[in-house]
């Protein structure tokens, strides 16, 4: 059935059920992980501004590992190296099921959210090269402050308690993973200094391996794949570019046919059993060993005196908002796509300044673009600013439209017949959404098929 839908797109209109469904199942997660990085955060910024900030230091800086195989890190380095690539797996494999079974499917849909997130990477770069040059330091660190941090931007969400229409939580959700794809270009493009050729190719055919096994084989049993996954990790590493490359590598490799016997799509069903490790783990720890930050007055001040700091910050306040909003405003005023009448360009606002907090992303960025210790304090104080500021601006502006969505979200949500699906997806056809994908009834909110969704043995699937 043709899709009446393609010639005038409703930009933040209300999502079909299966994405609904599935970008709630995976908020929900975040939004849990998002409180854990919060405390993670403050337990850092406090550990290291106390007396026992050397305990902090000598924890962070522990080395272990295999120094044979290159792999004597410190606990820092293992966080961001080892534990950020299951984050970033966990992104491909989103940013893979948008693409082929989500809304990013259709170009006329994609297109809004691809250009908002586009000149929302592309303007906070230019706005810190513009601060940073014109105040006489560099452009080494245009590329920190791109990044939105989906996990703590909902942590705030859901400290602040507003009731965020699922279709703004889906723009700020695909803002967050296309930037990921962005940021992980960045990092392998423009912080690989020395390649092993020998390394990357083992690392290519171990990715070739993964493909084969589970895309045409459907070799059954997660044994076969994770310690394939740690020697693709592993090759990576020794490559010189970055670990985390290949975890949205593999990622993006999943499969997204469904299985059938199950009904699952295995690019949604892993990402399921993966994300709070994700999100609950992995980022809170890498939070833990990276924002522990000396703070004080000579800090800040060498934030706002410095030029590349002040840059990063500006970036993320303002830079991110500029883009994202003016991305959003451009791509609705030239094509036939139309804001949701229930929703104001307040709301993109909103949303523009929530995506200005970074941190995770940023502070691993930050951390490659400044290796010298004195310089990375302070471009870390400046991403801490930064999202500090774009959190605390996003918050009084929600707060301000949150009765709007509050009524948008219980319209959404009700189900007065208790059948699992919401009202409003069962009203006469006029109403319904018309791709035979919004007709489709989702598989990720029912946990008893297939023997459950914490199935260990997610790439069956």
């Amino acid at each position: 059935m043709p899709d009446r839908n393609r010639k005038n797109r409703t930009f933040l209109g209300r999502l079909p059920l299966p994405e609904r469904t599935f970008v709630v199942d995976a908020l929900r997660t975040e939004t849990v992980g998002g409180m854990v990085l919060l405390a993670a955060a403050a337990v850092a910024l406090v550990w290291a501004n106390t007396p026992l900030s050397g305990m902090y230091e000598s924890v962070r800086d522990f080395h272990f590992g295999i120094d044979a195989l290159g792999l004597d890190l410190s606990i820092a380095h293992w966080t961001a190296d080892g534990l950020l690539t299951i984050f970033f797996f966990v992104a491909g494999a989103e940013l893979k099921r948008e693409l082929v079974v989500g809304e990013l499917r259709h170009p006329g849909t994609a297109v809004l959210p691809v250009v908002a997130a586009a000149s929302g990477m592309a303007v906070p770069a230019l706005v810190y090269g513009l601060v940073a040059t014109s105040t006489g330091g560099t452009w080494n660190g245009w590329a920190v402050p791109m990044a939105t941090d989906i996990a703590f931007a909902l942590g705030v969400l859901a400290v602040i308690d507003t009731h965020l229409p699922s279709a703004l939580r889906a723009f700020l959700l695909t803002l967050a993973v296309v930037d990921d794809l962005g940021a992980i270009v960045v990092i392998a493009l423009f912080y690989t200094s020395t390649i092993n050729v020998a390394a990357l190719a083992g690392a290519v055919l171990g990715l070739g391996l993964f493909f084969h096994l589970h895309d045409r084989r459907r070799v059954h049993g997660w044994y076969w794949y994770v310690p394939l996954a740690l020697t693709i990790w592993g090759l990576m590493h020794a490559s010189g570019v970055h670990a985390t490359v290949a975890g949205i590598a593999m990622g993006l490799l999943l499969r997204t046919a469904k299985d059938g016997e199950s009904g699952w799509r295995p690019v949604e069903h892993i990402a399921h059993l993966v994300r709070p490790v994700s999100a609950g783990v992995a980022v809170p720890l890498f939070a833990l060993f990276a924002a522990g930050v000396a703070v004080s007055g000579d800090t800040l001040g060498d934030v706002v005196g410095r030029p590349e700091p002040l840059g990063v910050a500006m970036g993320l306040a303002i830079g991110k908002v500029l883009g994202i909003f003016g991305g959003s405003y451009l791509a609705v005023r030239f094509t036939r796509a139309k804001l949701n009448p229930d929703l104001a360009w307040a709301d993109v606002m909103a949303v523009a300044m929530l995506a200005g907090i970074g941190f995770t992303v940023s502070l691993l960025i930050g951390e490659l673009a400044y290796p010298d210790p004195a310089d990375i304090e302070h471009i870390k104080a400046a991403v801490l600013l930064g999202s500090l500021s774009s959190a605390l601006l996003a918050c009084v502006l929600l707060k301000l439209r949150n009765n709007k969505y509050r009524r948008l979200y219980e319209e959404e949500t009700a189900d007065e017949n208790a059948d699992g699906i919401p009202d409003i997806y069962q009203q006469d056809d006029s109403t319904q959404p018309q791709d035979s994908a919004a007709r489709e009834t989702p598989n990720v909110d029912r946990p008893d098929q297939s023997g459950g969704r914490d199935d260990p043995s997610a790439f069956d699937r």
